[in-house]
């Protein structure tokens, strides 16, 4: 079957749909992953939506090959980027399911969807969690506690947002109740393929999880609780986390991931994937946050004062803020 007659069939599939599941996508240059969430959405999803920052390949020609509503936004963050598409998106659809490009949703997980929403039970539910299955090159992470690892990915429109304060990682999150659905989304960067593109993203990670965990320092993260639901265990885990000290407990997490939680199980990759994402990425984020808590301290200290220029010891420190715009506009 020729690549037109595949999309033909798919598209005359899709508009037999009544609309009842719309996906919401965010790109910017992803044409190495997009073709593989599209195609994992063939039949299934009622609306597709790719919003797009100004990407310079060819994932816009990927997205409309698979005839998704292409809109263009520029990109301030992620949290940003999602409460805008939420609340601006023609979306006609009663649920939503939200994917990052890098993830595909496998046929299990598409006929649960269908089976949940056709129930009686989705109509007293806002949101459901679903599976995430990490795949770090081609390795599928499945220890180390990544899995079972839920995201509430799936909840009805008008009930998901997103906490403006996520620099980094963004959680949807409603205020009804929510369902778990045991079927996969499978996460596969084929972008950090390249370790170096890995290692590049993530030090722009860190900078930003260090200002975020700064601008959050003291604060008890609201509807934390380790009885709640996933994202509630996560929040109070970090604020356990908040506490501990720094350049410690990376070396304390990744003894905790890669022995308790079984991470060796996972091979060579799961090595490289554990020691880089629980200890070399945590040691980055601490000692970012550490060089801004001593930005805070010295500010502090002269008492806010306005000086002609900035001391030798403050404009050393001054570019590691200055380059967090810059950061949050790559991190995509």
């Amino acid at each position: 079957m020729t690549a037109d007659c595949h999309h033909q069939e798919r598209k005359a599939a899709t508009t037999r749909q009544t609309p009842k599941t719309a996906v919401v996508v965010l790109t910017k240059n992803e044409e190495r992953n997009l073709d593989a969430c599209l195609d994992s959405l063939a039949g299934w999803a009622s609306e597709i939506f790719v919003v797009d920052s100004h990407s310079t390949d060819r994932t816009v020609e990927v997205a409309r090959s698979y005839d998704a509503q292409v809109v263009a936004h520029s990109f301030e963050s992620h949290a940003r980027q999602w409460n805008w598409a939420l609340q601006n998106l023609p979306i006609r659809s009663t649920w939503v399911l939200g994917l990052d490009a890098d993830q595909r949703v496998t046929p299990e997980l598409a006929a649960a969807i269908r089976q949940w929403i056709e129930s009686s039970a989705s109509a007293t539910v806002d949101g459901c969690y679903i599976r995430r299955k990490q795949v770090f090159r081609g390795k599928w992470i499945r220890h180390g506690g990544y899995y079972p690892k839920y995201l509430l990915k799936l909840f009805r429109l008008g009930a998901g947002r997103v906490d403006d304060g996520d620099r980094v990682d963004h959680h949807f999150s409603v205020d009804g109740p929510v369902a778990k659905l045991k079927s996969d989304i499978i996460e596969d960067n084929q972008n950090e393929a390249d370790l170096t593109a890995w290692i590049e993203k993530h030090s722009r990670y860190a900078l930003l999880q260090a200002i975020e965990e700064h601008e959050r320092s003291g604060r008890r993260p609201a509807l934390s609780s380790v009885f709640g639901n996933p994202d509630e265990r996560t929040l109070w885990l970090k604020g356990i986390w908040s506490t501990l000290p720094l350049y410690v407990r990376p070396a304390l997490l990744f003894i905790y991931r890669y022995f308790f939680r079984l991470g060796f199980l996972d091979g060579k990759q799961g090595f490289i994937f554990h020691f880089l994402q629980s200890f070399w990425y945590r040691l980055l984020v601490d000692i970012k946050l550490d060089e801004l808590r001593a930005l805070a301290a010295d500010h502090q200290a002269r008492g806010n004062r306005t000086s002609d220029g900035p001391d030798e010891k403050t404009a050393g420190r001054a570019p590691l803020v200055s380059r967090a715009t810059e950061a949050q506009e790559n991190i995509v």
